[in-house]
């Protein structure tokens, strides 16, 4: 069978991975990489590199990969769509709901063609454990959410273009929160109700460096995070809290390691007679050391395209759905300091 042609348009730190990936998987060709940016073209090798992603539709390309920065990201994946070609494209889906809507209506227009985001965090080991247990049943119902998920900005984090409103279209709540967001749909669904308060507290940006967001869904679960540039310490936690024991996922494999190791830990609600020591369960704890979330998203990209299937994870629904409660977040917290500041 033929291998899928494949072209990346931006050669940045996730089209260094998108690259990786697309060689290692038997079904996919990399025909080629748009790099405006001609200091990196001695980079990439083993392709042809484009200044333009023009010049890249003409390879007729059948998948195109989007890993630019956010103010792109929806232009090219409505052309690439247009063109007729599959698309994957990282998050987030551009800067505002307004973008994911206009993506989505080009998807429509073209049926044949699949569309997935790169919320890889979902295939994540601990994540894709913690869902399995959910489903089984075993612990009960969630009944309610917690999450932590923060950077320590670095030393090139004031030139980074992610904080760049007009090139971003927010801070640390749209790049980094918004996996955790997705996390929480992913498990419990749509959320209705939206808090939000956010600050600069540190980094004096023109984004914000913290946010602070509680969420409420018809179902009567609670979901809290907190997102942050302010951590020092790079720190992952998502908690679940069911009816009969708790999930917790602690660390994050990542290129670096500075997540730490990945981890799930499973315990099981006990009262005072069933233990000696009331509030402290004995804990089942699941280590993980392999992170084969970037290949397994893309590998169930290829699937929806070689079966025709429809894309149900990471999708733009999802894409969609995460993004309105985005802005539903930045809209409560520029009331809330309105309200707080008047």
């Amino acid at each position: 069978m033929a291998k899928l042609r494949c072209g990346i348009v931006g050669y940045g730190y996730m089209g260094e991975i998108r690259k990786r990936v697309i060689e290692s998987i038997p079904e996919l060709e990399l025909v080629g990489v748009v790099e405006t940016n001609h200091n990196k073209w001695k980079q990439i090798n083993h392709c042809l590199v484009f200044d333009s992603f023009d010049a890249l539709i003409q390879t007729e390309v059948d998948a195109v990969f989007v890993a630019t920065p956010n103010i792109f990201a929806p232009d090219l994946c409505i052309k690439s769509l247009d063109f007729g070609k599959h698309v994957f494209c990282e998050k987030p889906p551009g800067r505002t709901f307004q973008d994911i809507k206009r993506i989505s209506e080009a998807e429509s227009r073209n049926p044949s063609c699949k569309l997935k985001f790169g919320f890889n965090h979902r295939f994540h080991p601990a994540v894709m454990k913690a869902k399995a247990v959910v489903e089984s049943g075993r612990l009960g119902k969630i009944l309610s959410l917690r999450g932590i998920y923060g950077k320590s900005g670095g030393k090139n984090y004031l030139n980074s273009w992610r904080n760049q409103k007009k090139v971003s279209g927010g801070g640390i709540l749209l790049d980094q929160g918004i996996h955790m967001l997705d996390l929480f749909r992913y498990f419990c669904g749509d959320f209705e109700a939206v808090k939000c308060f956010i600050n600069n507290s540190y980094w004096n940006l023109e984004v914000e460096d913290n946010a602070y967001v509680i969420l409420e869904n018809q179902k009567g679960q609670n979901a809290v995070f907190h997102s942050s540039a302010t951590l020092w310490k790079h720190t992952f936690q998502l908690d679940l809290l069911l009816e009969n024991g708790y999930l917790i996922v602690e660390g994050l494999l990542s290129k670096t390691g500075s997540y730490g190791r990945e981890r799930l830990i499973i315990g099981k609600r006990q009262f005072e007679d069933e233990t000696e020591a009331l509030g402290n369960p004995s804990e089942e704890m699941i280590c993980f050391d392999r992170d084969l979330s970037w290949n397994l998203e893309v590998q169930s990209f290829i699937k929806c395209i070689l079966n025709d299937l429809p894309v149900t994870v990471s999708s733009s629904h999802d894409a969609l759905k995460v993004m309105e409660l985005i802005d539903l977040a930045y809209q409560d917290a520029t009331k809330n300091k309105q309200r707080c500041y008047a």
